[in-house]
């Protein structure tokens, strides 16, 4: 018979656990908010190409022949530059504009109460049998309006859980796998994070090649595959690992407003009904628009490489629109909702939503002045070209194979995530290395943009600096008034590993077998045809 672990030991290993996730959070609490971090790199650079601007390279410049120089950023003609392009630097930052336009269709859609509607009624007709599923794949949905999942789906997945006699704790910790385990995976619908991704990693690709263009949907297929994945894991850890765990874990919170979930009222039905229904219209109407050889969202014969699409290369119109689809296909729903329901009464509505979402965006807005002014600084002194090559030779001589690559990929992306919670922020930061040093070696900036999608994702669940990890074990004191940091972490560590290893995995399929990745995605750099 085995030895049961005794109730002592069982503490001492909690208490390690805490005393872990405590060193965790005072390192990341001691390092400076994202913003200031990029001024402080925007200084680091300033510095170090002052000192290495007499210093003679051998590494060749690929997008010049000639060995590369590094150019000093505080002389005189560079500095005033730089201050001169400062407003130009910002505005241009392909992120900025790619993230706000889509916000603002996702913004009227959360604010007429669109999206929370059509959550609560797919929620709503689950079976019981398919209601762990269900939930992670709605998880994983709400991620086209951002945030949404976190105070809407996590919430009422304890309430689902505990009305269908569930522990709540296990609907909590399904509903979280979907919302921030699967945040990198997308049903179908793109969400915000792919173009804000794309735009971040075609300003690292620039930094090699200038004319470098990367599509908002460049992981798109890689992403809708990988949602069946969290899915998968997610149900088995959630029935057959989480909940048995949750056995003889007592529910002794007041539970007595969470039992059941707010149907939609008759009102919300329709609105709902004619908002999905306005949205298959407007999709019917655009399909059709794209169908004659002759549509004006088709790039022009001469620009269409051979065996390319004009619907799917660069050049093409529809392409280069993507945002602005996102925009219009959830501001149409958004409206013939709140006014069907309700929670419109005049355009001003429109306008509130509109103008709450740019609220919500004003902290991204000032991290991506920093993160612009650095991306440039870093980008105009050459340090990061050298970096890439230097940093290729290097891996080139070690001759590690391109899937230990990928995986050293994965595995950074998911360390620095415990240190950094904003996904954009990671990316900006360590794209800027990772995409051009890779591209020397080789491998396309979608592929490398697409382990870093894993590795964040893995472990954003296990991260305590996520802006929303505390809100999460608060949900879960409403149930289990014990429940803290360490519980979260019980729950969520087993989707984190699982999902660090599987999901790694399956990019390594994707690449081995050569499926695309997304539209317009490569593998290889340069592309080949």
């Amino acid at each position: 018979m085995s030895q049961q672990p005794s109730p002592e030991g069982a503490i001492a290993s909690r208490n390690l656990v805490t005393r872990f996730l405590d060193a965790v959070e005072r390192v990341g609490n001691k390092l400076p908010d994202p913003a200031m971090l990029f001024l402080i790199l925007m200084v680091v650079v300033w510095v170090v190409s002052a000192l290495l601007a007499n210093v003679d390279f051998a590494e060749l410049d690929p997008r010049s022949g000639d060995p590369i120089q590094i150019r000093n950023m505080l002389a005189g003609a560079s500095f005033t530059e730089f201050m001169a392009q400062m407003v130009r630097t910002f505005v241009n930052f392909a992120p900025l504009g790619v993230v706000l336009v889509a916000m603002l269709g996702l913004g009227v859609a959360e604010h007429t109460g669109f999206i929370s509607a059509g959550l609560r009624a797919i929620l709503s007709f689950t079976p019981k049998m398919l209601l762990t599923p269900v939930l992670i794949a709605v998880g994983v949905l709400s991620h086209v309006a951002v945030d949404a999942g976190y105070v809407l789906v996590i919430p009422l997945g304890a309430v689902i859980f505990y009305a269908a006699g569930r522990h709540p704790l296990a609907g909590i910790a399904a509903a979280f796998a979907g919302v921030s385990g699967g945040f990198s995976a997308t049903l179908f619908v793109p969400s915000s994070l792919d173009p804000l991704l794309a735009g971040l990693t075609q300003e690292a690709a620039r930094i090699i090649d200038p004319a470098a263009v990367i599509n908002p949907l460049n992981n798109y297929f890689f992403t809708t595959a990988s949602t069946f994945l969290v899915v998968g894991v997610g149900w088995f850890l959630t029935d057959k690992v989480i909940e048995p765990r949750l056995r003889n874990t007592e529910i002794d919170g007041d539970v007595s407003e969470f039992q059941t979930m707010e149907a939609l009222g008759s009102r919300e039905r329709k609105g709902l009904l004619l908002a999905v229904l306005g949205m298959l219209v407007a999709l019917v109407v655009f399909a059709l628009s794209l169908m004659p050889e002759t549509s004006a969202w088709r790039a022009p014969a001469e620009a269409v490489p051979e065996g390319g699409h004009p619907l799917l290369v660069a050049a093409a119109p529809v392409m280069q629109s993507i945002v602005a689809l996102i925009f219009v296909f959830f501001l149409i729903p958004g409206v013939i909702y709140g006014y069907v329901a309700g929670t419109v009464k005049s355009h001003r509505d429109i306008i509130q939503g509109m103008s709450k979402a740019m609220g919500s965006m004003a902290y991204y807005i000032v991290m991506a002045f920093f993160a612009a002014q650095f991306i440039y600084a870093f980008g105009q002194s050459n340090l990061g070209a050298l970096l890439a090559i230097k940093g290729a030779a290097w891996l080139q001589a070690m001759g590690f194979p391109m899937g230990i690559t990928l995986i050293g990929i994965v595995l950074l992306s998911g360390f620095v995530n415990l240190m950094v919670g904003s996904a954009s922020a990671k990316w900006a930061l360590i794209g800027a290395i990772m995409v051009p040093m890779l591209m020397q070696l080789g491998v396309s900036p979608d592929l490398t943009q697409a382990a870093y999608r894993v590795g964040d994702s893995s472990t954003n669940i296990i991260t305590p600096l996520l802006p929303y990890f505390p809100l999460v074990v608060v949900f879960c004191q409403r149930y289990v008034k014990s429940a803290g940091i360490g519980t979260l972490l019980a729950l969520m560590l087993p989707f984190s590993i699982t999902l660090l290893v599987v999901w790694t995995g399956f990019l390594l399929a994707f690449w081995g077998l050569g499926i695309p990745l997304g539209v317009g995605a490569t593998y290889a750099y340069p592309a080949v045809p």
